[in-house]
């Protein structure tokens, strides 16, 4: 018998295979999200989807912000008709924090999971204790899918009740662990002071908050093989780490995109910008979903064989909307000051706090011998309506870490 390597032939396909697939799939998702979904119809009534077959084409395309997500399905619920199936046809309907409402459509592994249990490790036969919340957020279900798609039982446990989560462990031996890091850490260190033995769980596949490798290697200690997915309620599964534990493999069935906060220009690859996602789901076909995280594209392949690209994973949040004099600043407004000065290569809004006031200087890669400051100072005043600094910065000299307004500002 010979053992499975990978989840399905997708993973092993050659990139440009890959490639073709999914932009020969563009036009039949853009036109199905135009004239299947109210949302989509407007936002992109005036696309002609048999054009969009490259990146590049894509790129045009107007971009939806999950940070516009509670306004717009305030306006109109639940989905901001950004559904294509009708509400009562789904199958499952979600509340998240702020609140923003989810879909689950009908059909196994609807986010797409099983591929991150399965390059976790998980085969089936497993069992593993589920501490994703099942209560209106969709965190639960989405791993209880994925787990169920790689042949394995689930134990539906969700968060809270350390005691009696660490009776069950003890009693049905689970193999493997879902949900974040910190909890499990809080459940074995409960087992720890009730003297039970929950050795049985040996790897895990986490999500939804960081994973230093201090608290990785911490686990590892404990016997606990732990790797990490990147997944959201609006998209499912986004990437996912491998054994290899070099970056995070791009899921199969999207496509991502890394661009400049606060607009939809893509970065070069290696430069941290936000994620962006274009998902092939034909409930809810999110296109050029703004998820509002920070990551990078990384070069070349995993050595696991996985031959999609990758990311470097979470890297923070790329909403760095701030409040100066009482007046808010938006990384769209940097991005404006820059496209009316095509001099300035990149630039950095950093605000400080001196003698008690916020003082806003921006810092402008450029190497133009005539670069004019007060120019660009007054671009600034006319768009974000407040004066700051300027100062010219050699091309490449500012940080690589996706940041476009920078608040140093300390109260203590």
């Amino acid at each position: 018998m010979t053992l499975q390597t990978y989840f399905d032939d997708k993973e092993t396909l050659a990139p440009d295979a890959r490639e073709g697939r999914l932009l020969a799939s563009l036009p039949g998702l853009i036109a199905h999200a135009r004239d299947k979904s109210t949302g989509f119809g407007t936002i992109l009534q005036n696309i002609a989807s048999v054009a969009v077959t490259n990146r590049q084409e894509l790129a045009k395309l107007p971009v939806t912000r999950k940070s516009d997500l509670i306004a717009m399905q305030a306006a109109k619920p639940p989905f901001a008709g950004l559904n294509a199936t009708p509400v009562g046809a789904l199958a499952r309907i979600f509340q998240s924090p702020g609140p923003i409402y989810d879909p689950e459509g009908k059909g196994d592994d609807w986010w797409r999971m099983g591929r991150a249990y399965f390059a976790a490790g998980f085969r089936p036969g497993d069992v593993i204790h589920n501490c994703m919340s099942y209560h209106l957020t969709p965190g639960g279900f989405i791993f209880d899918s994925g787990a169920r798609a790689c042949g394995c039982a689930v134990v539906p446990a969700g968060v809270g009740q350390t005691e009696v989560q660490v009776k069950a462990i003890a009693d049905i031996r689970p193999t493997g662990y879902a949900g974040t890091p910190s909890f499990l850490k809080i459940l074995l260190e409960k087992a720890d002071d009730m003297g039970a033995d929950v050795s049985s769980i040996s790897r895990a596949l986490v999500s939804g908050e960081a994973l230093p490798e201090k608290l990785r290697d911490w686990f590892a200690e404990r016997g606990v093989a732990m790797l990490q997915c990147y997944a959201s309620a609006d998209l499912g599964l986004i990437a996912y780490e491998s054994d290899a534990r070099d970056g995070m493999i791009v899921a199969e069935d999207i496509i991502v995109e890394i661009v400049r906060p606060g607009t939809g220009t893509p970065v070069a690859d290696g430069d941290v910008g936000e994620v962006l996602v274009t998902s092939f789901n034909m409930d809810y076909p999110l296109v050029r979903f703004a998820t509002g995280d920070l990551s990078a594209i990384l070069p070349g392949q995993s050595p696991c064989g996985r031959t999609n690209q990758r990311i470097k994973g979470w890297m923070g949040r790329a909403d760095q909307t701030t409040k100066v004099k009482g007046m808010f600043v938006h990384p769209q407004q940097v991005a404006e000051v820059v496209r009316r000065h095509p001099e300035i290569a990149k630039a950095r809004l950093v605000v400080s706090r001196v003698n008690d006031n916020d003082v806003m200087t921006l810092s402008c890669e450029t190497d133009a011998a005539d670069f004019n400051a007060d120019a660009v100072g007054a671009t600034v005043h006319d768009v974000c309506k407040l004066r700051g600094v300027v100062e010219p910065a050699t091309v490449g000299s500012l940080p690589n870490d996706g940041k476009v307004i920078d608040d140093q500002r300390d109260y203590s």
